[in-house]
């Protein structure tokens, strides 16, 4: 009978959620922004979910944990990614820590280590060998920080994480995109939790505009 209900919550629970956003309207403008160029998704079907963050933002802090209770129920056709945002050149070292531990394929553990370092701790990690570090104490070692830290591959990341904070157009983060067409705040929204309710609301608006069903 749970093996049962398990499956039923499974495929229950992102209708449930698409009824819910539906049940709320948001207004152009007020809780979200329709982006005056709408960019390129990386994606190909799915509906891609973009969040604009800086480690040293404690907004994005707050955020942070219900972004991963929201990714463990995503529908199939939602596709979720977080993007250093690079608002001037103190953001990039944040940034090249973030796309060195992808590359590394260690962010499940160093994304909240350096969240809860920074904002928890009180850590500054204001150089890369703070950073370096930080890398170590989750198992990396520091010849594959510094070799992946420093490479082209890094740096062609975060490049492209520079351009595409510049196309959102975004003043602030966190800031969610979606599909490319829309972004949301918590100034936007009103709160961490509004935020993943007006993301919800897109997703939908963006489902049915695909589907060509309300």
């Amino acid at each position: 009978m749970k093996i049962v209900t398990r499956g039923l919550m499974v495929l229950v629970l992102p209708l449930l959620m698409a009824t819910a956003a539906c049940a709320q309207q948001y207004t152009d403008g007020k809780e979200y922004l329709s982006l005056k160029t709408p960019q390129p998704t990386s994606t190909g079907d799915r509906i891609e979910v973009v969040e604009l963050f800086w480690y040293g933002c404690p907004h994005c802090y707050r955020l942070d944990p219900l972004l991963e209770t929201w990714t463990k129920t995503l529908p199939e056709d939602v596709e979720f990614i977080r993007m250093p945002a690079v608002l001037g050149p103190s953001w990039e070292l944040y940034g090249k820590a973030f796309y060195t531990a992808e590359l590394l394929g260690v962010t499940d553990k160093v994304h909240p280590a350096l969240l809860e370092a920074i904002h928890k701790d009180k850590k500054k990690l204001s150089n890369v060998n703070d950073l370096k570090e930080l890398f170590v104490a989750q198992g990396v070692s520091a010849e594959d920080f510094d070799n992946t830290f420093n490479s082209f591959a890094v740096n062609v990341k975060l490049n492209h994480a520079k351009q595409m904070t510049k196309r959102y157009a975004i003043t602030g983060v966190p800031t969610i995109i979606i599909n490319g067409k829309y972004s949301t705040s918590g100034s936007q929204a009103g709160s961490n939790e509004n935020i993943i309710k007006v993301m919800d609301y897109l997703i939908v608006q963006e489902r049915s505009a695909a589907t060509g069903m309300p």
